[in-house]
């Protein structure tokens, strides 16, 4: 993949920028898998889909992270608030939603 600096149009920039977004398309499935795997682990230890101290967790981790690589941390935590919220209602939609 070519660096940024090394785009010399907009053809060759926006095949690059196609290129992430199909990698990035491809972490996410592969992060669904773990998603997926967590369920059984979680079935099986009568663990609930919703953990708030590991929502956290992974918030400030992906949060320092994003800061570390000059990111905005803002940004970040937004994107995986999302990706968090779509991955516990995919665990509640095997495991079931916790009864009040």
């Amino acid at each position: 993949m070519k660096a940024p600096q090394d785009c010399h149009d907009m053809t060759e920039l926006r095949a690059a920028i196609d290129a992430l977004d199909a990698g990035i398309v491809a972490q996410l499935t592969a992060r669904a898998g773990y998603i997926d795997r967590a369920i059984q682990l979680k079935q099986g230890n009568g663990l609930p889909a919703r953990i708030d101290v590991r929502v956290e967790e992974v918030v400030a981790k992906v949060r320092a992270e994003a800061a570390r690589q000059s990111l905005d941390p803002e940004l970040v935590e937004d994107l995986w608030r999302r990706i968090i919220e779509w991955s516990i209602a995919r665990e509640d939609a095997k495991l079931g939603a916790p009864r009040p």
